[in-house]
């Protein structure tokens, strides 16, 4: 759910059909993506960008610009649109190890108090204003304050955005206890550790504002003692040093980070466990992260959802964003309004939160006008960073943006509110326990309540990685010895009993059902047909990765497997023709349509089909290459890459097929002669194309060039479904706001303010519109209420500060915040009005 800052085939033919049949029926028939190449090149600069598109050699440019210069640029320009995005941001990463790096060094951010302190520091609004050039808004918290929890949360949100306003003075103090506690001394200005200038190293972003970023916490710095070392690197330059390295090294205190939301987040309970714990990613950084015990099992059950209402939620969630501010393993700094410039004749699925570089449909939806066919090129700033690889590959947006053209998934989520759509998946059942606070929007999904939810005894539970068998629940509860995993499978169940004996029980249990036909339609690029044994290879990964008697074992998969088995209770497999499978677990969320376990062969960096994972599987188990780059530096071999470089010749040494990973289990699931029809087809694909990526999607990977930054995509033409599928998906309706009212108010008599929403222009239907809340702040800046505004027409709520209310107020300013939370997009928007109370 997060990163850092991402077809010649054919084109005669489809010429031929375009000028030879009318428009309608030439688009009836189309199928997968109404384009045939896809050209994607790197472009650091996005003045360069603008340029280019301009002149068109690029037809879209998918980086977000938050320069107002180069935004003025593309709205002045009539061969030019764009798409508003407001899921990107800007933080802090700092390293946790010390407080003593293994040079000697001292690191003064390995404590969390140092870190809180930076808080204070920073000013915020000179950052959004003067660095971004308003294009941005002050952050301080791991919330997006264009997704729905800031608007859930404002209250919380902003008692503690006055808590961490810009300090210096605040700010300093703290520092120097922390640093006098240390051992350091001020000597003439500057802070010195054993008789050396302490000197912080920032890694700083060439691309983008994270320049003047990291100049401007240089400046701060060394303007209360400290010495400074400004690396400027790019992306692909910095991320051996602070994504790959052991954090202990000491090559960096602190990183310009930025990241992007992939998509609109509706639920970001979990980024406090992607942010400040190991579970975040299998990286050295991450698993140095050692939060304290009560915030680590906080985010952990966050993570999983692990509360029983919407109240209960708020107070896990306000508690965990307190210890999120003391702990401060990343400071935030500003959320990003941003425009994705393209063509004006061109039109692309564009997410509200990422833009075209998240979309999960933009290669669903990519088109030049009413064309069929054709090619267009697209900017990013960067592409081909890390090596691709599906179990632990590169996470950049950069990267996962072509990765996604080349996968197709169970389910897929709307660009504008987030919510899950059913795409290779048929249709979903979810039952949840009665009183849960989950609701249903989608008609793919049917949502039922239940007094008791039981699991199959039969379900799996569990894997054996020694003796490579499934374990099942009956199996599971007979069991005498105490397992690896035990303590984590057994730390939480609840039991029940059906007609066999005892069993557990689980608050939901999610069904998925595939059409007939799966089999059929969907082929992986290679050629080969989707089978069952693909679905089965990743539940069977989901196990085996974390467990120590593995061939596999990676030592950085342990933090999370864990958590999915606190919350998992069971995987069953109802019928393979068609696949139907039911999920069981604690874990559930607001909305249903994101709990459907879908089990589609589409990992965490990529599209994995069962014999090119085998290909990975048999370096890795022969310590020739591993799929995370924190195993790869561990074991000092290369990070796997499917797409280029060395581990290519490693891993196409087993495309004899002579590598059969959980070849007992799988085989059981594989049609007769699978494995050699496979890996025939895996070897041409690989004489062919010099590469061994292999997806399911609308296109598929013709070449990667990472030394030029060039990806090379074509249109698969065995792509099942009509290009006109995912045609829904126009303009986001978000909500403009404006609140008027009296600006002099007597205290003590009622006060009545309207809010006028609209969308273009015309009212906002109520129907469109879940609430309107509001904040009031008295002339002190506190919060001394928070309401809920009153349904009068559409486009028009009024707020009623009724006569008791205004008589606590005091004479002077005081100002009401506004937020509204339409249904049909999932960002919210702000208005502020003030007044002034009298006596």
């Amino acid at each position: 759910m997060f990163a850092d800052r991402r077809c010649f085939l054919g084109f005669a033919l489809a010429l031929a059909v375009f000028l030879s049949l009318p428009l309608g029926l030439a688009a009836e028939e189309r199928m997968g993506a109404w384009v045939d190449e896809v050209t994607m090149v790197k472009e650091p600069s996005t003045a360069t960008a603008i340029s280019r598109l301009l002149v068109g050699e690029l037809d879209i440019y998918s980086d977000g610009i938050a320069n107002p210069e180069d935004f003025q640029r593309i709205l002045e320009s009539p061969d030019l649109t764009h798409s508003m995005a407001y899921g990107l941001y800007n933080e802090l990463t700092f390293n946790p190890v010390g407080p003593v790096w293994d040079n000697g060094e001292l690191n003064p951010f390995a404590l969390k108090a140092v870190r809180q302190a930076l808080n204070w520091l920073l000013d915020r609004d000179y950052i959004a204003e003067e660095i971004f050039g308003g294009m941005a808004v002050p952050k301080y918290m791991p919330l997006t304050s264009a997704f729905p929890d800031y608007a859930r949360l404002a209250d919380v949100a902003r008692k503690l955005e006055l808590e961490y306003a810009h300090d210096p003075v605040r700010a300093e103090a703290a520092i120097e206890a922390e640093m006098e506690a240390l051992g350091a001394v001020k000597i003439d200005g500057t802070w010195h550790y054993n008789d050396e200038p302490v000197v912080i190293k920032i890694l700083a972003r060439v691309e983008d504002e994270r320049v003047e970023i990291a100049d401007y916490l240089g400046d701060l710095l060394q303007g209360i003692g400290f010495e400074i070392e400004t690396d400027y690197k790019t992306g692909a330059e910095a991320s051996p040093i602070w994504m790959s390295a052991d954090p202990a090294e000491g090559l960096f205190h602190v990183y310009t980070g930025a990241w992007i939301t992939t998509l609109v987040s509706r639920d970001q309970a979990g980024n406090f466990a992607f942010f400040y714990t190991d579970l975040g990613l299998a990286t050295p950084l991450w698993q140095a992260y050692d939060p304290t015990e009560e915030f680590y099992d906080l985010a952990d059950r966050l993570d999983r959802n692990v509360f029983s209402t919407m109240d209960e939620r708020r107070d896990m969630m306000a508690q965990a964003l307190e210890l999120a501010m003391e702990d401060s393993q990343r400071v935030w700094l500003v959320d990003q309004v941003s425009a994705f410039p393209r063509a004006a004749d061109i039109s692309v699925a564009a997410d509200l939160a990422a833009g075209t570089t998240g979309a999960w449909l933009w290669a669903l939806t990519l088109r030049r006008n009413e064309e069929i066919g054709g090619s267009v090129n697209i900017g990013l700033m960067n592409v081909l960073v890390d090596p691709w690889n599906p179990l632990g590959g590169s996470n950049w947006s950069f990267d996962q943006m072509p990765i996604r053209a080349t996968r197709d998934v169970g389910a897929v989520p709307d660009p504008f509110t987030g919510l899950y759509h059913a795409q290779r998946a048929e249709r979903g059942e979810l039952t949840v326990k009665e009183g849960l606070p989950v609701d249903v929007t989608l008609d793919w999904v049917d949502l039922e309540f239940a007094e008791e939810i039981l699991v199959p005894r039969d379900a799996w539970i569990d894997w054996d990685a020694a003796e490579q068998t499934f374990i099942t629940i009956e199996e599971k509860l007979e069991q005498d010895t105490v397992s690896f995993l035990d303590e984590a499978l057994t730390k939480e169940w609840n039991f029940g009993r059906d007609e066999d004996g005892p069993t557990l029980t689980a608050n939901r249990k999610s069904v998925v059902y595939y059409p007939e036909d799966l089999f059929d339609v969907v082929k992986w690029h290679d050629g080969s047909p989707l089978s069952m044994a693909d679905i089965v290879m990743g539940i069977i990964l989901g196990f085996d990765r974390g467990q120590p008697e593995s061939a596999y074992f990676d030592e950085a998969v342990v933090s999370s497997l864990r958590s999915y088995l606190n919350s998992m209770r069971g995987i069953r497999i109802v019928s393979t023709d068609p696949v139907i499978i039911e999920f069981y677990s604690e874990l559930y969320g607001l909305d249903a349509e994101q709990y459907i376990a879908t089990f589609f062969p589409s990992y965490a960096y990529g599209p994995g089909a069962w014999h090119t994972l085998a290909l990975g599987l048999g370096a890795e188990a022969n310590e020739e290459a591993a799929f995370s780059s924190s195993k790869a530096g561990q074991l000092e071999v290369e990070w796997i890459s499917y797409v280029a470089g060395p581990t290519l010749d490693i891993l196409a040494q087993y495309l004899d097929g002579s590598y059969i990973p959980y070849e007992d289990v799988l085989s059981q699931y594989m049609a007769e002669g699978e494995v050699e029809e496979r890996f025939e087809n895996l070897r041409s694909w690989y004489e062919d194309k010099g590469h061994l990526w292999v997806g399911t999607g609308p296109f598929y990977l013709e070449r990667g060039y990472p030394v030029e930054g060039i990806v090379h995509l074509k249109r698969n033409p065995d792509f099942p479904d009509p290009a006109d599928k995912w045609a829904i998906f126009d303009e986001p309706m978000v909500a403009e706001l404006d609140a008027y009212g009296p600006g002099r108010v007597t205290i003590g008599t009622e006060a009545v303010f309207d809010v006028h929403v609209s969308f273009d222009d015309e009212p906002y239907a109520l129907e469109h519109m879940d609430e309107i809340k509001y904040l009031l702040f008295d002339s002190a800046a506190e919060i001394v209420h928070v309401g809920t505004a009153e349904p009068v027409e559409d486009g028009l709520w009024q707020i009623v500060l009724p006569d008791e209310l205004t008589g606590t107020l005091g004479v002077g300013a005081n100002r009401i915040e506004v937020i509204a939370a339409p249904i049909v997009v999932s960002i919210p928007s702000f208005a502020t009005v003030t007044f002034v109370t009298v006596e």
